[in-house]
């Protein structure tokens, strides 16, 4: 079930069996969270760190009006809230996109972990650093960048980080958000969010079929999107 986990963290540099086993022993709990329901829950103090075995997820705000804001989308190999276990209150929720798999790592195992294996905190530690990169370029995106490139960028980001951890078809991959919800990521009304994605869909660099994305033309794509991969620190190297 970790091995998600694994090919994300292994993305950075060589995870050794030992540190794949010190991962293992501290997930402790596991549970299935229905679509549209909170992982974790803005204002809590959660005692673990949920990592997502399968499916998807957003991190989110809402404000006093009852509009809600996606801050970033989390995929099957991403741990949902590892700043909790030094944040300890959080400050936002999670919730399941589509139904989810999950495990917890109970905080004081991450504690002994950090303890006894300084190579893998590290790459703990860099996966919260990916996690801050991912939020900055969601805020230039939102920002600066045209709705257009703003949705290619998203996709891109994606399906990158999708095939990282073998979760894409060739050039197609799942997205099982509805329009609201990704109006929800863009900031955007539905209405405008489907002339956007007919926009993409004319240019022929995609095809939006249901949930399912294929893209069409990859290096069009990524000029469209202004997309640099380097925020996602996907070179394997010595951490």
């Amino acid at each position: 079930m970790l091995e998600s986990l694994y090919l994300n963290l292994g993305q950075h540099d060589a995870l050794s069996e030992e540190e794949k086993a010190l991962l293992a022993r501290a997930m402790s709990s596991e549970r299935y969270v229905a679509a549209g329901e909170d992982i974790v829950t803005e204002g809590t103090r959660p005692i673990y760190s949920t990592l997502i075995v399968d499916g998807l997820a957003a991190r989110y705000k809402v404000l006093e009006d009852g509009g809600r804001q996606f801050t970033s989308l989390q995929v099957a190999g991403d741990f949902v809230d590892l700043h909790a276990f030094l944040l300890k209150t959080m400050d936002h929720g999670i919730v399941a996109l589509s139904p989810c798999h999950v495990l917890g790592a109970e905080h004081s195992k991450l504690k002994t972990i950090t303890e006894q294996a300084p190579h893998l905190t590290r790459l703990l530690w860099l996966d919260t650093l990916v996690d801050g990169a991912i939020h900055r370029e969601w805020i230039v995106a939102m920002g600066r960048r045209s709705k257009i490139s703003h949705l290619a960028h998203l996709i891109c980001e994606l399906f990158v980080r999708l095939q990282v951890v073998k979760k894409t078809q060739e050039m197609s991959f799942h997205l099982p958000l509805s329009q609201a919800e990704l109006a929800d990521v863009l900031g955007l009304s539905v209405v405008h969010m489907n002339r956007v994605i007919g926009t993409l869909r004319r240019m022929n660099v995609i095809n939006w079929t249901g949930h399912m994305i294929t893209v069409l033309d990859w290096e069009r794509l990524v000029v469209i999107a202004e997309f640099d991969p380097t925020y996602l620190s996907m070179a394997r190297e010595p951490r």
